[in-house]
C-alpha cells in the first residue's frame, strides 16, 4: 500500500508526545517560614533546576509559597496577599524556563481560607484545587485556619483579578498529549480509606500529584513510601508527591524534604532527606504504558468514578520534542524476563522452578500416572525440562525410575550434546532410553520420495517428526504422558515443527522464555545439586543453541546455529516483552530497543530482526492456537486458553508498515 493523502503510512516520529514519555519533577525547595520573598525565589530556582534536566512538569509542597508551618500568620492578611501575588511571578517564571508547575499556598476564597494546590501552565494559573481532608489530631491542627474543600465544585475564584476555575473537580489535560492527564490531591488525602485519586484515574488522570507536608517520625518514611506506590499501582496510574522540606518550623515536629516519583507500583526516584538545600526526584513516565496497563485490565475498565470532572486544557511543554536519548531513572533491561541483581534473580528462578514442577505435579496426580516420556537432547530446553520432571516426581514420592528420558540421535547431533544428555540421565537416575533416528528417517525419505541430500525444511521437519512419534508411542508402552520441552520464546516465533516438538501432553516450559532458561538450569545447577551433576548442567549451558538437524561439518562442527537463522534471542525476547506485556507497537519497540541494546546493535540490526519477528509472530499464530496445556509463570503467555488470543489468519500489514516508515528515517 502506498502512503495516503490521510496520512495512514505516513512516517512514525520519534517524538516526546509519540512515544508517549513526559519527564517530571518532585522538588522539595530551601524555604523560610513565612518569607514568602525568599520561597518565591526557592521555587523559582527548583523550576530552573528542573527544566535543566529537561522536566516538563515540576510538583512543590504542600503550602511552600509560605510554609507549612505558619500558624496563625495563616491569618495575617499580609502573608495571604504576598502569596497571592507571588503566583503571577511563579508563573511568569515557568514560562521562561518552559515547564508547568503545582504549588501549594493558602487562598481566601468567599470568606473561608483554603490550603490549595495551583497548576501553573501556559505563563497564567490554570486551577486552583483546594485541600479535602484537614488533619486535627496529633501534632497537625489545620481545621484551627483552613476549611475542607470538599463541597468545592463548578466554582471559579479570582486569582490576582484573573477568573480561575476552584475546586476539587479539576483535572488538566494536555492538548498536544492526549494521555497526559494531571489530577491533584493533597497530602492527607493519601492517608485515607478512599483517596480521591482513585476518582480522579477513573475519570482518565494518568498523572497524580500531591504537594504535601507529612514529617518524619521513627519508619513513617517506609510507610510514606508503601503508600506512594500502593496508590500509583491501584491507580494505573504514575504518582508524584512532593513533601515539605528541613526549612519548615521544629517548635514540635521535624521535616526532611521527602519526594518522590513511582509507577504503577515502582519507585523510579526519590529525594535523600534531611537536606536544607533544594532537593529534586526526577524521571520519565511512560503513559502510554499506562494506558494499555488499563486497556488490558477489565476491573479498571468496569468502574466508574463517583463524580464528574472538570477538564483544564493545557500545553505540556516540550512536548512535540524529540525523544529523550537516555530515559532518567527509569529500568530498562536487555533482558526484561530476567533480573539483574543475582538474588532477586536467584529468588525468580526458585519460584518459576516451583510454578513449573508443581504444574507437572497436580497433572501427575490428577491422571494418576506414574511415567512419562521426555525427549533429551543435551540442549537448555530439554534439560530444564528433565529437572522440572524430576522435581515433580519428588514432589509425589515417585520413583524417579519412571521418568524414560529418551535421546534420539540424528543426523546433526553432536558428541557432545548426546553425551551429556545420557550422563544427565545417569546421574539424575532416571530410565535412559537411546534410539537412534537415522534409518526411521531414511526409509520415511525413500517412501515419500525425498532426495537425502537435500537439506530443506522437509529434511527437518522429519526428524523432528519422527522423534515425537518415539515420544508417543513409548509414552503408551509405559502407560506415561509426554513432556514438552520448547519454550516461550520458539512459540512467540514458531521455531517448532508443528505436531513434532511443538506437541506433548504437558508443556513445562511454555511461559519460560529462551533467555531465562539458561539462568534456571544453573540456578538448579548450584542450588540444587553439586559435584558431577553441577558440572555437566554448567557445560549444558555453555553450549550454542541448535536444533541439530543439520549434519555436522568438518571435526563435527556445528553447521546450525538457531541465532544466525532467526535472530538473537535477546533481541527476540525483549521485542515479545514489549509488543506482548505492554501492547506497543513497531516505533515504541524499536525506541527502547535502541536505548537497552546501544552500542551492541546498530538501528539497522535492530529494525531487521524486529521485522523478523513480527513476520514470524503473525505467521505462526496456528502453533499458538493448537499448543498443549503448560503452566503460566509469568507476565508473558501465549497459551490460547489464558492470556493471548489472536486470529490464526491475522495481518500483520500494520505493524509491517510503520516498520518501513521507521526505515525510512
Amino acid at each position: 500500500m502506498e502512503k495516503s493523502d490521510f496520512g495512514y503510512a505516513s512516517e512514525p516520529r520519534l517524538t516526546r508526545d509519540a512515544l508517549g514519555f513526559v519527564r517530571v519533577a518532585a522538588i522539595s525547595p530551601e524555604l523560610r517560614v513565612a518569607d514568602v520573598r525568599f520561597n518565591t525565589q526557592a521555587i523559582i530556582h527548583g523550576l530552573e533546576t528542573g527544566a535543566a534536566e529537561g522536566a516538563q512538569l515540576a510538583l512543590f509542597p504542600e503550602l511552600c509559597v509560605t510554609g507549612y508551618t505558619c500558624g496563625d500568620l495563616f491569618f495575617q492578611r499580609a502573608l495571604l496577599d504576598a502569596a497571592e501575588a507571588a503566583l503571577f511571578e511563579i508563573a511568569g517564571a515557568a514560562q521562561y524556563h518552559n515547564i508547568a508547575a503545582i504549588v501549594g499556598l493558602p487562598l481566601a476564597v468567599e470568606g473561608r481560607l483554603y490550603n490549595c494546590a495551583a497548576f501553573i501552565a501556559d505563563g497564567e494559573v490554570l486551577g486552583v484545587v483546594p485541600k479535602i481532608f484537614l488533619p486535627t489530631y496529633k501534632e497537625y491542627y489545620e481545621l484551627r485556619w483552613f476549611r475542607s474543600g470538599a463541597g468545592c465544585r463548578d466554582m471559579t475564584v479570582e486569582v490576582n483579578g484573573r477568573p480561575v476555575p476552584f475546586g476539587v473537580d479539576l483535572l488538566f489535560a494536555a492538548r498536544n498529549m492526549p494521555d497526559c492527564v494531571v489530577g491533584m490531591e493533597i497530602c492527607e488525602a493519601l492517608w485515607t480509606v478512599n483517596p480521591p485519586s482513585g476518582d480522579m484515574a477513573l475519570a482518565g488522570a494518568t498523572v497524580l500529584a500531591n504537594p504535601s507536608a507529612s514529617n518524619e517520625l521513627l519508619s513513617k518514611a517506609d510507610y510514606r513510601r508503601d503508600l506512594v506506590a500502593h496508590q500509583s499501582a491501584r491507580c494505573l496510574a504514575a504518582y508524584i508527591y512532593a513533601g515539605a522540606g528541613s526549612g519548615e518550623s521544629t517548635t514540635d515536629a521535624v521535616w526532611s524534604g521527602h519526594s518522590m516519583i513511582a509507577e504503577n507500583g515502582v519507585m523510579l526516584d526519590e529525594t535523600e532527606r534531611f537536606h536544607f538545600d533544594t532537593q529534586v526526584a526526577l524521571a520519565d513516565i511512560d503513559l502510554q504504558r499506562l494506558v494499555q496497563e488499563r486497556l488490558n485490565n477489565s476491573s479498571f475498565g468496569a468502574a466508574r468514578s463517583n463524580h464528574a470532572f472538570r477538564h483544564i486544557p493545557f500545553a505540556l511543554p516540550g512536548a512535540l520534542e524529540p525523544a529523550p536519548s537516555k530515559l532518567r531513572n527509569r529500568p530498562l533491561a536487555r533482558t526484561p524476563f530476567v533480573p539483574q541483581n543475582p538474588a532477586e534473580r536467584a529468588r525468580h528462578c526458585q519460584e518459576i522452578f516451583n510454578l513449573q514442577s508443581m504444574g507437572l505435579a497436580k497433572r501427575l496426580k490428577h491422571i494418576g500416572l506414574r511415567a512419562v516420556t521426555i525427549g533429551v537432547s543435551g540442549g537448555l530446553d530439554s534439560t530444564l525440562a528433565l529437572l522440572v520432571t524430576v522435581r515433580a516426581f519428588d514432589r509425589l514420592g515417585l520413583d524417579r525410575a519412571g521418568i524414560v528420558a529418551v535421546t534420539m540421535p540424528g543426523f546433526g547431533t553432536t558428541q557432545r550434546t548426546r553425551g551429556n544428555a545420557e550422563r544427565l540421565a545417569e546421574l539424575l537416575d532416571v530410565t535412559l532410553r537411546v534410539i537412534p533416528i537415522h534409518d526411521a528417517v531414511a526409509q520415511h525419505f525413500a517412501d515419500i520420495g525425498h532426495d537425502p541430500t537435500v537439506h530443506d525444511v522437509t529434511y527437518e521437519n522429519a526428524q523432528a517428526r519422527e522423534r515425537t512419534q518415539i515420544l508417543m508411542d513409548l509414552g503408551n508402552q509405559v502407560g506415561g504422558l509426554v513432556v514438552g520441552t520448547g519454550d516461550l520464546s520458539e512459540l512467540a516465533l514458531g521455531w517448532c515443527t508443528y505436531n513434532a516438538d511443538h506437541m506433548s501432553m504437558y508443556h513445562v516450559n511454555a511461559g519460560v522464555p529462551k533467555t531465562l532458561v539458561r539462568y534456571l538450569v544453573e540456578w538448579v545447577a548450584e542450588s540444587e545439586f553439586s559435584g558431577e551433576t553441577t558440572a555437566v548442567l554448567r557445560d549444558i549451558c555453555a553450549t550454542p543453541i541448535s536444533p541439530e538437524l543439520l549434519p555436522l561439518g568438518a571435526e563435527d562442527a556445528l553447521e546450525q546455529k538457531t541465532e544466525e537463522t532467526i535472530g538473537p534471542y535477546d533481541l527476540h525476547d525483549f521485542f515479545l516483552f514489549q509488543v506482548v506485556r505492554y501492547g506497543f507497537g513497531p516505533t515504541k519497540t524499536f525506541y527502547l530497543a535502541r536505548l537497552a541494546f546501544q552500542g551492541v546493535y546498530d538501528d539497522a540490526t535492530i529494525l531487521h530482526w524486529l521485522e523478523v519477528f513480527y513476520r514470524r509472530f503473525f505467521a505462526n499464530q496456528f502453533k499458538r492456537s493448537a499448543m498443549p496445556d503448560g503452566p503460566k509463570v509469568g507476565s508473558v503467555a501465549l497459551s490460547p486458553r489464558a492470556d493471548w488470543r489472536m486470529p490464526s489468519d491475522a495481518s500483520g500489514e500494520t505493524w509491517l508498515m510503520e516498520l518501513a516508515g521507521l526505515a525510512e528515517l
